[in-house]
């Protein structure tokens, strides 16, 4: 197939226009030479397709695509095939796992997460009864078409664990742990056991912090860099599960870092992206390693002479109180929470507290609070992910609504609070989709105002 036709059909399955099985079932109806236009007139005359203005905006974008080369997957191959045993660079056959010894098997995983990493996947998944894949950009890719067996599956994730944490993993069923498998091969791992046996997740980090321009932040860069300025306050970076607030608040560390000369404390669960200094003096510490909890870490940490304390995740009703306290106490706190806007996160930090504390403690938010990041990846059309975000900057107005309890006149301050900085999440989906760079289906299904959503055609 052409190179356009791959783009096309990558970039259609990665942004719900249309599905693998209606990508393989067109080629598959269709002759070899078949072109691209052809290739997408059939996806219409089959009722594949719903949203048939996003499917000919990607014609001309899979066409510019085209002029660099065909796509590293589409979804008529999307499984990684057996490697031959005169291939030097293959790590292993899935299949012959069983023939392996644990050297090899370590080897053939080292092997599979450079591979993952060099492809742009964000994770490697290896669970026992399913096949092996990747998620690259969201979209699922099979490396293999048989699933992973029971002794399969444990003998690849035991493959790079130490003594100790083999005989913590076997015994307790759970075991969360940073891989470092060379200076710039850094993996978040999560392995369990389920009805079928283990099952490893590895996370790819990358191996330097990337700007915020590179991120996507674009013209809210300026308001963050002002949030970054302040040496007291509570920052806090929010999203869903997957959203890249890990990646953000490398950032910003990185930011500071390069920017400030101050003594910078990380608690994390574990140390992902590490920092060397540079104008800062960065002290990482790791929750189960270095510190009992975030929770003691932040007690500890009050004792330690920091200047800016960055907290992996505040969940629970001791660590945010922690974290409050540092931040009134002439810190800059940096944190991040599971919620998906500004008004959700302020909900939640508020509701941790018991309804008797509510009172003293939204005073304490109003004055400590300096900004909310809220961020949330979307499928781009490019193939790629595009940040969309909400940015919240207390001024005097948002202190107000917070000490009286009247977060709900959240949006209508953020509305009109362009001047400092401000935007709702739903403007910036808004901004994308007039840009190009997601679809109208994605867009509308990320956007709660009506007035909005009935503008995308």
């Amino acid at each position: 197939m052409t190179p356009d036709l791959l783009w096309f059909a990558r970039m259609g399955v990665a942004n719900n226009i249309f599905t693998k099985e209606h990508a393989q079932a067109a080629e598959a109806a269709l002759p070899p030479d078949v072109t691209l236009v052809e290739f997408a007139q059939h996806l219409i005359d089959q009722h594949y397709v719903a949203d048939v203005p996003s499917l000919e905006d990607l014609l001309d974008l899979a066409e510019k695509k085209a002029a660099s080369g065909p796509p590293t997957s589409a979804p008529f191959a999307s499984h990684r095939p057996a490697p031959s045993p005169a291939d030097p660079s293959a790590p292993f056959s899935f299949a012959t796992i069983d023939d392996l010894d644990d050297e090899a098997v370590a080897a053939g995983l080292r092997g599979l997460l450079a591979e993952a990493a060099e492809a742009g996947a964000s994770d490697l998944h290896l669970s026992a009864g399913a096949r092996p894949f990747v998620r690259r950009n969201r979209v699922l890719e099979d490396l293999d078409d048989a699933p992973l067996g029971p002794d399969a599956a444990l003998r690849l994730n035991l493959a790079l664990l130490s003594p100790e944490q083999r005989t913590f993993f076997l015994n307790e069923k759970d075991l969360d742990y940073a891989l470092a498998v060379g200076p710039e091969q850094r993996y978040r791992v999560n392995l369990m056991f389920h009805k079928s046996g283990a099952a490893g997740c590895y996370r790819i980090v990358p191996g330097q912090p990337r700007t915020l321009d590179e991120l996507g932040y674009g013209q809210h860069v300026p308001t963050i860099e002002k949030l970054l300025s302040y040496h007291n306050g509570l920052i806090l970076v929010t999203g869903p599960v997957g959203a890249g607030k890990t990646t953000t608040l490398a950032s910003l560390v990185a930011l500071l870092n390069n920017t400030r000369e101050d003594h910078i404390i990380t608690v994390e669960d574990p140390i992902e992206v590490v920092q060397p200094a540079a104008g800062c003096n960065v002290t990482q510490r790791e929750v189960g390693i270095h510190t009992r909890s975030f929770a003691s870490a932040l007690k500890g940490a009050l004792r330690e002479d920091p200047d800016i304390i960055v907290v992996g995740e505040l969940r629970d009703l001791e660590t945010i109180e922690m974290a409050l306290t540092a931040a009134e106490t002439g810190h800059l706190v940096i944190g991040t929470m599971h919620t998906s806007d500004a008004a959700t996160t302020l909900n939640r930090l508020l509701d941790a507290f018991p309804a008797g504390q509510q009172p003293q403690i939204r005073s304490s938010v109003s004055e400590s609070l300096r900004g909310i990041l809220c961020q949330r990846l979307l499928p781009a059309l490019d193939g790629t992910l595009a940040l969309a975000c909400e940015i919240l900057v207390n001024n005097t107005a948002v202190t107000n609504l917070i000490r009286d309890g009247k977060v709900t006149g959240l949006r209508n301050t953020m509305e009109t609070g362009s001047r400092d900085g401000m935007c709702l999440l739903d403007a910036s989906v808004f901004a994308l989709w007039e840009q190009g760079r997601i679809s109208a289906a994605s867009a509308k299904a990320n956007i709660n105002n009506r007035s909005l959503r009935a503008r995308i055609s």
